[in-house]
């Protein structure tokens, strides 16, 4: 197979595993609807034109043509219905539940991926330092093995993840490749700081500079009971991660070429996927399944912000009228509603475009 052809398998590829993670995203919806008896008129797997579909009971259950997601259709979603077992009709707890459980399932799906992915390490990493590499800039400034590093630049670490995160964000001198840390560590009780701590950067990975780790940490044995506490500890960096990012976004510190969309995504599938299969095929796999976990929690995320358009903003509303006892007129919603998709599909649109611009260019 040629690399173009295989390149475009890849993308291909990538599209439907992002269609999957916004399947189950509306999955959440469906049996939760179903679960609070609200009709759900279509199930519908994929977008577009149907390819097929069937009726059980109250419900069509559909194939549609694009792979790249699906929807709940439910009864009195966007419109009044006299149905009683309308969306609309229903007891407002039952909405909030309805509306949430798309994010929430983004979430478990990510929760339960990363599990499978440290069910496969043999150890896991702390952040207690174990011992330093020779001439480590760490260990000159005093710090010193058994310390427990808990911030790095003011962001607070808990994991391993953490401190990988911290550090790739550490702001690069380019004429000295060098960068300068606020470092805190815990030792015997007590916090200690270092600021302004030098430390080496390696070479260039991937048109990036990476800071070099000139010391070593502790590990953890792994059991039932450690995987848990892991997956969990790790979920829990992810998603600070992901507000971290957002964050960077909203402030500038991240450029807004760095966002992607769909095409950019399945892009960066692709690429992981490729890497790993120059070592394995299992390592192809679990690239695979950690991107799919940080789309899936992006997604999440994103998704709940209280946004109008997105499932976080539907939760306001529904949330004002379980504490006035009163809906917000039905128009006003849909005005924000419809403002907020306007500004959200020219966001995607701008999105594609840059994905589709590095795609082309290469870069």
């Amino acid at each position: 197979m040629n690399t173009v052809l295989q390149s475009a398998l890849l993308i291909v590829i990538g599209v439907l595993l992002f269609g999957l993670i916004i399947f189950i995203h509306e999955f959440g919806h469906f049996f939760t609807a179903k679960l609070s008896r609200v009709r759900v008129n279509e199930f519908a797997i994929g977008m577009g034109p149907k390819l097929f579909s069937f009726t059980r009971g109250e419900t069509q259950y559909a194939l549609r043509l694009l792979p790249i997601g699906g929807y709940c259709a439910m009864e009195g979603e966007d419109e009044k219905s006299d149905d009683p077992h309308a969306f609309g009709n229903r007891p407002v707890w039952q909405r909030i539940i309805v509306v949430a459980a798309g994010g929430i399932m983004n979430i478990l799906l990510a929760i339960l991926l990363m599990m499978i992915l440290r069910g496969q390490d043999s150890i896991y990493a702390t952040t207690q330092i174990a011992k330093f590499a020779e001439g480590s800039a760490l260990e000159t400034a005093g710090v010193q093995a058994g310390d427990v590093i808990t911030s790095i630049d003011g962001y607070a670490i808990y994991t391993d993840q953490d401190l990988t995160f911290a550090l790739s964000m550490a702001s690069l001198d380019v004429t000295t490749d060098t960068t300068t840390l606020d470092l805190e560590v815990r030792r015997g009780g007590e916090t200690i700081r270092f600021d302004d701590l030098t430390v080496n950067m390696s070479e260039e990975i991937d048109g990036r500079r990476h800071v070099v780790l000139d010391f070593y940490v502790t590990g953890q044995e792994k059991n039932v009971l450690t995987l848990v506490q892991k997956s969990f500890a790790d979920m829990a960096s992810t998603v600070r991660m992901v507000f971290e990012s957002l964050i960077g976004l909203l402030t500038g510190r991240f450029d807004f070429n760095e966002l992607a969309g769909p095409v950019g995504t399945a892009q960066a599938v692709t690429q992981m996927a490729s890497a790993g299969l120059q070592r394995s095929f299992g390592d192809a796999v679990n690239n695979i399944l950690y991107m799919m976990l940080i789309i899936s929690v992006n997604l999440g995320i994103v998704n709940l912000l209280p946004l109008p358009a997105l499932d976080g903003g539907r939760l306001v509303f529904l949330l004002i009228e379980a504490i006035f006892r009163r809906p917000v007129p039905p128009r006003y919603e849909r005005w924000v509603h419809a403002g907020g998709f306007v500004l959200l599909l020219c966001l995607m649109v701008a999105v594609t475009f840059n994905d589709i611009a590095r795609l082309v260019t290469g870069g």
